[in-house]
């Protein structure tokens, strides 16, 4: 179940919210018990939102909330024998680590085995790169949960933040297991810490305000994805089905902008529809995009795109690592293993691993010399784009399905002529449309805000609630005609 499907918009949040406000407000209990009472609902709700995904997979979600649980009651019951608490640390990210990799990469080293040892067709570096093996060893294909790399990492933050004394035990089984399945940001994040949320799960309340705020952030996130993000997906992926190295220069770029947008829209959707459920249901979820696209720089733009999973990388592995505290030396070997890791996270593909080397060497230029380059540009909408274009091209390598795919895209893009596929072949009136609007609210133009009269809050309040309401009457619209409707990061 997806947060864009009519099935989760016209039947599991109505439920799931009439059960979480009318449910406790009937039974009239005390303010402590009333919270409980929801959280179990959330709880129940969660549970049932993620067996859409494959009820099995429960079993999955509870074992990795139950070794967490018990790790973190180990690490932070030991009292002062440090070997104890670093014992229980090490086995528990073990084996959150060991469950992340056998359903996540497990496929990709047997692939690997596969066409190494038991293949002798193609060079060797073709052999090292193709994403499918050949069935020699005649293994299954392990199916990949949805969101285990998600949760997996909100679960690490848990224990890691109770070793460090950054956040508390808890000893509440069924508030942990919240915090790790909690629906709106189980699947595709905000990828939460615990010592961001754990005050909210014992405590919080709902206003009028905060669920209105809510409603109207789910609203505007739905028709991200809906309207602008699945258009442009259904192109991007008709020119994808053709064979790449006949499209001509001009379809190349613009399938790759297009892309570069329908990934935004379709993540920063996500996101903005998650944080909004959780503030309908009283939680704050930090920011998960700020304009990326505005920025003017590699380095910028990591503060900006995914924020979450940055700042996760920056917490538990640059931080530790020395961060910038040390050598140049050091500092660009950090950067190398962060987005050596980022790539990996992403998937078990040697495009995503291509995709985050290629971003650390990018990051190591910028801190050497190509930052000061680019800050020091006249014209600010010059490092904008030139940041665009970096980022456009990055994407090939991350949408390919092989990297041999994505260097063949890459060669159209910069290829003279018009190909066997020229551009209008893909066009449409609507394609145009939406790649306009999605172009003027990407914050390519990102305009300095001015102060805002205290006057005019309701009537922007009023435009707000008339412009939710039109982008939920549109989105449903869409949802009943059309078919195509997946979200990028379901896959991670």
């Amino acid at each position: 179940m997806v947060f864009s499907s009519l099935i989760f918009i016209t039947i599991f949040l109505p439920l799931c919210l009439g059960a979480y406000f009318v449910i406790p407000a009937l039974l009239r209990l005390p303010d402590e018990s009333t919270l409980k009472l929801k959280n179990v609902i959330l709880l129940i709700f969660s549970l049932v939102f993620y067996a859409f995904g494959g009820v099995y997979y429960i079993a999955l979600l509870l074992f990795v909330v139950l070794i967490n649980f018990v790790g973190g009651h180990v690490i932070g019951n030991s009292g002062d024998s440090a070997g104890y608490r670093k014992a229980a640390l090490v086995l528990t990210v073990s084996a959150d680590i060991l469950v992340l990799f056998f359903f996540k990469y497990f496929n990709l080293l047997i692939a690997l085995i596969e066409n190494m040892f038991f293949s002798g067709e193609g060079s060797f570096f073709t052999r090292l790169f193709m994403a499918e093996g050949n069935g020699a060893l005649g293994f299954e294909k392990i199916v990949l949960p949805i969101g285990i790399s998600f949760y997996i990492f909100q679960a690490l933050s848990y224990v890691v933040d109770v070793y460090l004394g950054n956040a508390a035990v808890q000893k509440n089984f069924f508030r942990f297991a919240l915090y790790i399945s909690f629906f709106p940001q189980l699947i595709a994040g905000p990828i939460v810490k615990y010592k961001d949320i754990e005050e909210q799960i014992g405590c919080r309340t709902v206003n009028t305000d905060l669920f209105s705020d809510g409603v109207i952030r789910f609203c505007r996130g739905l028709g991200k994805k809906v309207i602008i993000a699945n258009t442009l997906g259904e192109m991007v992926d008709s020119v994808w089905a053709v064979d790449v190295s006949t499209i001509g220069a001009a379809t190349a770029w613009f399938t790759a902008i297009c892309y570069s947008f329908q990934i935004y829209y379709d993540f920063s959707g996500y996101s903005d529809m998650a944080i909004g459920m959780g503030k309908m249901f009283g939680f704050e979820f930090k920011e998960n995009f700020n304009i990326p696209y505005a920025s003017s720089s590699v380095r910028e733009f990591w503060r900006r795109w995914h924020i979450s999973l940055s700042s996760w990388f920056r917490d538990y592995v640059y931080i530790p690592l020395g961060g910038s505290r040390k050598s140049k030396a050091a500092t660009y070997r950090n950067i190398f293993i962060v987005f050596l890791l980022t790539g990996i996270w992403h998937g078990a593909n040697q495009t995503f691993l291509i995709w985050g080397l290629v971003y650390g060497v990018l990051l190591i230029l910028e801190r050497a010399f190509l930052g000061k380059l680019l800050e020091s540009s006249p014209l600010k909408y010059i490092s904008r784009l030139t940041t665009f274009t970096v980022v456009t091209i990055l994407w090939v390598i991350f949408r390919a399905d092989d990297i041999s795919l994505a260097f063949s895209f890459i060669a159209s893009m910069f290829r003279s002529g018009s190909g066997d596929y020229g551009l209008l072949s893909f066009l449409s009136l609507k394609v145009i449309i939406t790649f306009i609007f999605a172009f003027v609210f990407s914050g390519f133009f990102k305009l300095k805000k001015g102060s805002e009269k205290e006057e005019t809050k309701a009537e922007y309040k009023v435009i707000d609630y008339v412009t939710a309401l039109v982008l939920l009457v549109i989105s449903t619209i869409l949802l009943t005609n059309g078919t195509y409707n997946p979200f990028i990061y379901f896959q991670f």
